[in-house]
């Protein structure tokens, strides 16, 4: 028998989830617990049958790799839901793997409340379609934040005092740029820019200069283990294997970070151009604590050798990597899950009675 409270049942009865729904990966935060999931965003699809039968790092292991009656998809492009039924059955997985893990083994009674981070600026649609998905996936009540206000809060960024904060979120599909102050967005843009882009470049420059081509997978790989926008790390090199464009036979060739500078140098260019025109658009009293305090890179595309040292050369502010920034955003969710009433104001609103 258990006690009722102004309608509400315990805590106990519900495992509340944040969620960092991203192009790239998906990160699960389980109130009182931290993070208990981070899969890749991707689902594999029985074309035959119309069945899931794998979603995450297996699901991923498949990219490139499936015969014809299976499909590995990312059910998002670009921060937003592209798949619905693949976004669904992606969460809905998530979602029992977090309530099933060790740190979530109470009893269920009911659905979890769910905070979702999702990029800004994103159109009603977008918003309906998220929590449309995440509320068939088992959520009782779903909550959405935007990305950059999320990952603020998990870096503990002063956004409710009268102070100005910058922050850059590069994640795989898009990067979000937003200063922030008095627990609002001040200024924003949301730029297609970001991880899966520059291993497009990459492979799209070794298409080019090498006549060699490779998939999405090596091209990511590179990008990590030589990837850098600065000089004077050394000189690092790695062996890419693929098909010569020529004769249509395996080959491999040697590439340098050089190499990888050169290829996403004009994505870069414009992420520069896009940061300054957000710059140039802040008030004057926000810009000068913003050039105190610095700005601050989360997501997975802050870990790109030599990208803070280039934007800060180039923009003539300090530049900061946030501790831990691929969990930035999904430490949000979870700040603003342990006191969900003081943080209502920043959730999105849409109209129900859209269609």
């Amino acid at each position: 028998m258990f006690k009722l409270i102004t309608n509400r049942v315990f805590p106990i009865f519900s495992n509340d989830l944040g969620i960092d729904l991203g192009t790239a990966n998906t990160l699960v935060y389980l109130r009182g617990k931290g993070i208990v999931v981070t899969e890749p965003s991707v689902v594999a699809v029985n074309q035959k049958t119309g069945q899931v039968v794998a979603v995450g790092s297996v699901a991923k292991a498949m990219l490139g790799r499936t015969p014809g009656h299976l499909a590995a998809v990312r059910p998002l492009v670009e921060g937003v839901v592209s798949d619905f039924e693949a976004t669904e059955e992606m969460l809905a997985y998530l979602i029992n793997r977090a309530q099933s893990s060790p740190a979530g083994t109470a009893r269920k009674l009911l659905g979890p409340r769910v905070v979702i981070g999702v990029p800004s600026g994103i159109t009603n649609v977008e918003i309906r379609a998220v929590k449309d998905a995440t509320r068939n996936a088992g959520a009782r009540e779903v909550y959405i934040v935007e990305e950059p206000m999320a990952a603020a809060i998990g870096t503990r960024l002063p956004i409710r005092e009268a102070m100005g904060s910058m922050i850059v979120d590069i994640g795989g599909g898009n990067t979000d740029i937003a200063v922030l102050s008095l627990g609002g967005v001040v200024r924003s843009k949301n730029l297609r820019i970001a991880g899966d882009k520059l291993d497009q470049d990459i492979i799209s420059h070794l298409r080019s200069e090498f006549k060699i081509l490779i998939g999405e997978k090596t091209a990511e790989n590179v990008k990590v283990a030589i990837g850098s926008v600065t000089e004077g790390g050394g000189h690092l090199e790695a062996v890419v294997r693929g098909r010569d464009l020529i004769t249509g036979l395996p080959r491999e060739v040697i590439i340098t970070d050089s190499d990888i500078r050169e290829a996403v140098s004009q994505s870069m260019d414009t992420l520069v151009e896009t940061i300054r025109e957000v710059l140039e658009t802040t008030p004057p009293e926000i810009l000068s604590d913003i050039m105190r305090q610095g700005i601050v890179l989360v997501g997975g595309g802050a870990l790109f050798k030599g990208l803070d040292q280039l934007l800060s050369q180039w923009l003539k502010v300090p530049v900061v990597v946030a501790d831990d920034p691929l969990t930035a955003v999904a430490r949000g969710t979870g700040v603003i899950l342990e006191n969900l009433d003081a943080y209502r104001d920043v959730f999105l609103e849409y109209d129900d009675d859209f269609s």
